[in-house]
């Protein structure tokens, strides 16, 4: 006889096979895919489908904020690494920023699978978290050294949500290579077009009047 924990176990398990096959079902074949192709790909019965995810946009939703919590609980760890002494926050940034690069470009389908689908989003827990460990990490790389001491929270969200997300990984790993010194303490005093130096004075490459401030956007807003 199934017990009560034991019946909450496996629905934890067939919501979480459920959401990883749902992931891979849109990906390999587009925002299209049917609820009956997915759940038969993830070994499990229609109607159990339907009783975690009423309609097929509740399931992409519920896909997209996984991938969310995911990059939030990433941050938090390493920032526990960083606070641990196990590892250093230059290390962990930088890493940080790949992570999400490669996460977004895995999910590119199911991101246009809930916009099409009007999935409406809602993240500020999981934001809130990954900023708040981002921030822990860009402190502590900073008084340490290893970070520029002007890198902010926005920065990394900025590279976040405009890497190369829909190319394939060679270019994604050449656009890390090249962007990655520049969050270093060792790339701070290299004047370039569009410092904030720059954008304070008008004498950016083209010059004009400043733009507005940035609106950052989180990771998983990345395209």
């Amino acid at each position: 006889m199934t017990t009560p924990r034991g019946r909450r176990a496996d629905a934890v398990r067939n919501r979480e096979k459920i959401l990883e096959t749902a992931r891979a079902q849109i990906t390999e074949h587009g925002p299209e895919v049917g609820m009956v192709e997915i759940a038969k790909a993830a070994g499990v019965a229609v109607g159990t489908l339907y009783r975690h995810f009423p309609t097929k946009t509740d399931l992409v939703a519920a896909v997209v904020m996984e991938h969310i919590g995911r990059l939030a609980d990433a941050a938090e760890h390493a920032w526990d690494r960083v606070e641990s002494g196990r590892s250093d926050a230059g290390e962990e940034v930088l890493a940080f920023v790949g992570r999400v690069l490669e996460a977004s470009a895995g999910d590119q389908a199911v991101k246009a699978a809930a916009r099409a689908l009007g999935a409406e989003l809602e993240y500020s827990e999981d934001e809130a978290r990954a900023t708040q460990a981002l921030a822990r990490l860009v402190e502590a790389g900073s008084e340490t050294g290893l970070l520029r001491s002007d890198l902010t929270v926005n920065d990394i969200y900025l590279l976040a949500t405009t890497g190369p997300v829909e190319h394939p990984v060679e270019v994604r790993e050449r656009w890390l290579t090249l962007v990655q010194p520049g969050l270093l303490r060792a790339a701070e005093n290299l004047k370039l077009p569009g410092s904030r130096q720059d954008i304070a004075d008008g004498s950016g490459r083209h010059g004009g009047e400043a733009p507005g401030p940035y609106q950052p956007a989180s990771p998983e807003r990345a395209p």
